[in-house]
């Protein structure tokens, strides 16, 4: 019984499609045609009370199911109508009667009417706007993948929230592309009952008077009726189930069901009712119109609006009295004066400590960190911490934020130890758009820069978001523009906000879980100096340290054949190298920029060694020609969206990531010893010693 109803619908459309052959009796027939009216009536209820289309995935291959079984039921009636001399059952029968009410022409000039109805109007709408958003929901989903990645990039998701949104992405291009199609059906479904009201006419007709040999009135009222009847039984669940395919596909901007909504937004403008109650009563005072019942419709819209205006009215005053009661409460602490505090010696004493982070901010974005005004940048903050900790094994020390007057009021600056390393510009009310490569269509805006990445980019008013993002852009609120400017600013500065506390607060947690490793290490054979070193040049090139037992047992056995932190990171790199791959490889791939050979053995010849270290002396001309092949083959990397990465031998990595670092500040530079046998490398790009002339002579 279980594995029955597990497949009953699977057995539904098998049944079906038998009803396009096997004959029905009456009595069935009229229980069917009664279940399509009720499914019918779900499922427009379904449409009107979900907030989103995909609350109702289901409903392209429902309409397809619906439709075969409406279409096999016309089958079956035209079958009993022909065969049994006009009787096909109760249903069509009654809907005959009601429809023609003893006048057969009426009836069929209403049941036209209807036809028209569902074809012209509803029919014909609901396809256009399914193919119309099924073309702007495809266009749209490079800029919400990118918004996606924006918000994670920046700690607003995590990678489960991420990967939720994009299946939802998915879903939805997959949904109204369905519709797109489904609605074809639909407009299928009306020429079809058209094409059948027909053939049941003109055939009983002929039938009637040929083989039951009736005269022509008493045929033609007789297969009249039952042809309306039949019409009209299946054209009614057609009209409300195209009104429901019409209603879900325009159920893209709603926020809860359609009657909520209706409610609600209707309620949100008492005005405009009042105002049309104003606009009855003048029309009931002109002459020859119907004055009562203009007034009576006037009457009651006005009082609609005059309740709704006095209720808004009353929570504004219940609003203002709670504010009221909770400024009472706060009793204000007198602050002591400059001079006061300074008294102190010990408070001067404060003014020379500098703060491992500072965000200064001017006037005008003080609500966006103020968490008293709805400031919502601090909690993002707490989010971002723990997603880069989580990432990459460093805790980022806290951020001191406050606001100054020596910068623009919609400025703020980025001070990393003291110092400025960022700074950018907000416009509070607005929103800043990221062009795409390609956008469907012109935006009105302020043309900027977004300040992280430095995408061109508009300021755009709340009320072009739609279209902007229509339009292929992505679109994002000014707190978001902020917190991805500052955590950018501070994964490019990690490096420098490791300290030695910070070292040895990550030896002691480790001590937590290999208490044997740390006292075997720290600081017998490992300086607390010497892996504060070699955790800042991993940080530096973007490599995770959250392995800390990894990193000190590779350190351990390093140290025993060098003291160079340069030679003893790489050898840390390799050992971290299911890391390095997991942090930039994508779906077992590695897109790389590669070295010639015989350039990397002009490089390795450049290696010079001297009491001081290991430094890299090459010529201008080889500096040239590798900057040079180099920034032609960074911009195949932006049609990736991805960072670009040289891969060459261990030997020569560091020195050239800190030569290449002066040039191109988003290149990461790796090892083949850093990635794992089972990624498979593509070159998109390879550094050659030849002359640029002749590599293009070549190409061409």
């Amino acid at each position: 019984m279980r594995r029955i109803l597990d497949n009953a619908v699977s057995l539904f459309v098998v049944v079906v499609v038998l009803f396009l052959i096997l004959p029905l009796p009456t009595f069935m027939l009229d229980v069917l045609l009664v279940i399509n009216i009720a499914l019918s009536v779900i499922i427009l209820l379904i449409t009107m009370n979900i907030s989103e289309a995909l609350e109702f995935s289901i409903f392209p291959s429902l309409l397809l199911i619906t439709t075969l079984f409406r279409l096999g039921m016309n089958v079956s009636s035209t079958r009993l109508i022909l065969t049994n001399g006009g009787n096909a059952g109760q249903v069509i029968s009654a809907f005959g009667q009601l429809i023609t009410s003893g006048n057969i022409v009426v009836g069929f000039i209403i049941f036209f009417i209807i036809v028209l109805v569902q074809f012209i109007v509803i029919t014909k709408g609901a396809e256009r706007v399914a193919e119309v958003a099924a073309r702007f929901t495809l266009d749209a989903m490079p800029g919400k993948q990118m918004a996606i990645d924006a918000d994670l990039n920046t700690g607003v998701i995590d990678e489960q929230e991420a990967r939720m949104r994009r299946a939802k992405i998915q879903k939805e291009s997959d949904f109204y592309g369905a519709m797109d199609g489904a609605t074809k059906i639909v407009k299928g479904d009306a020429v079809m009952s058209l094409i059948i009201t027909l053939i049941n006419l003109v055939g009983g007709i002929i039938i009637g008077m040929v083989q039951g040999g009736q005269d022509i009135g008493t045929v033609a009222s007789i297969y009249s009726t039952a042809t309306i009847g039949d019409g009209l039984v299946s054209q009614l669940p057609a009209l409300m189930i195209s009104t429901a395919t019409g209603m879900i596909v325009t159920r893209s901007v709603s926020e809860g069901s359609l009657n909520g909504d209706v409610l609600g937004q209707f309620k949100a403008q008492p005005r405009a009712l009042m105002t049309a109650a104003a606009a009855l009563v003048f029309l009931a005072v002109i002459p020859n119109t119907p004055t009562v019942p203009l007034l009576v419709v006037a009457a009651a819209i006005f009082v609609m609006g005059f309740m709704i205006t006095r209720t808004d009215r009353a929570q504004v005053v219940q609003e203002q009295q709670a504010e009221e009661a909770a400024a009472l409460e706060m009793e204000p602490e007198a602050a002591p004066t400059e001079s006061d505090y300074y008294k102190d010696i010990s408070n001067v004493y404060s003014l020379l400590s500098v703060e491992p982070i500072t965000l200064e901010v001017g006037y005008s974005l003080i609500p966006l960190v103020d968490e008293n005004h709805g400031g919502k940048l601090i909690n993002r903050i707490v989010i971002f911490r723990r997603q880069y900790a989580q990432e990459m094994g460093f805790v980022v020390p806290t951020v001191r934020m406050h606001d100054s007057s020596m910068i623009g009021t919609n400025q703020y600056v980025v001070s990393i130890k003291g110092e400025e390393v960022a700074k950018g510009e907000i416009l509070v009310d607005y929103f800043l758009a990221l062009e795409p490569a390609k956008p469907l269509g012109e935006i009105d805006g302020i043309e900027t820069v977004e300040p992280a990445y430095g995408i061109p980019s508009r300021w755009i008013l709340p009320e072009n978001k739609e279209m902007a993002e229509i339009y292929g852009y992505t679109v994002i609120d000014p707190v978001s523009v902020m917190l991805t400017h500052l955590s950018e600013t501070i994964k490019r500065h990690a490096h420098e906000l490791l300290t030695r506390a910070e070292t040895i607060q990550l030896v002691e947690n480790l001590k937590q879980t290999s208490p044997e490793l740390v006292e075997e290490a720290c600081p017998a054979i490992v300086s607390y100096a010497m892996l504060e070193k070699v955790l800042r040049n991993l940080l530096m090139e973007g490599v995770p340290i959250r392995d800390m037992e990894t990193i000190l047992e590779t350190m351990v056995d390093s140290m025993n054949t060098t003291r160079d932190p340069d030679i003893i990171t790489e050898s840390v790199r390799s050992a971290l190298s299911r890391t390095i791959t997991r942090r930039f490889c994508e779906e077992g791939q590695l897109r790389a920029i590669t070295l010639d050979a015989e350039v990397e053995r002009k490089i390795v010849a450049s290696l010079v060694k001297n009491d001081h270290g290991v430094y890299l002396a090459m010529e201008p001309e080889l500096i040239q020609t590798l900057i040079t092949q180099l920034a032609e083959h960074i911009p195949k990397f932006g049609e990736l969206n991805q960072s670009p990465i040289l891969l060459t031998s261990q030997v020569i990595r560091i020195y050239l990531s800190r030569l290449l670092g002066q040039y191109f500040a988003n290149m990461y530079v790796l090892s083949f010893s850093e990635i794992v046998g089972t990624v498979q490398i593509q070159s998109i790009g390879n550094v050659t010693m030849q002359p640029a002339n002749v590599r293009r002579a070549v190409g061409s």
